[in-house]
């Protein structure tokens, strides 16, 4: 992941099985959003989770799609997140416990340098 230089999005990039890798904007609101709701990991013993994407340069794309929102749904050992996109079809990830503790992580370091457009 990585910060915008306003500090409104992040670029966040989600390799899948089969070495596809996609690269999606995340408003800050989302990540708030995210961050009051993600599950915060209780098992001492979770495993670290697998090598994590390189961001290069090119990845800050002008086609790069936005998050607009996203749907959460919580099983006992993933969560399956559907974004809602700004120019592309929706995009559907399931992570399992340590991709959500993983990103939970990434989006609390990023978090004191975002602005919550949304906040009240």
């Amino acid at each position: 992941m990585a910060l915008d230089s306003v500090g409104n999005l992040l670029l966040a990039k989600f390799s899948f099985h089969g070495g596809q890798d996609v690269c999606v904007l995340i408003p800050a609101s989302v990540v708030f959003w995210m961050l009051r709701h993600l599950p915060v990991n209780q098992d001492p013993n979770l495993p670290p989770p697998a090598k994590v994407p390189e961001l290069y340069r090119e990845d800050w794309d002008l086609d790069t799609p936005r998050v607009m929102s996203v749907n959460c749904q919580q099983f006992q050992d993933a969560l399956r997140i559907t974004m809602d996109m700004s120019r592309k079809p929706d995009l559907t990830i399931l992570l399992n416990r340590t991709n959500i503790e993983l990103m939970r992580r990434f989006f609390s370091a990023y978090a004191s340098e975002l602005v919550d457009l949304d906040a009240e």
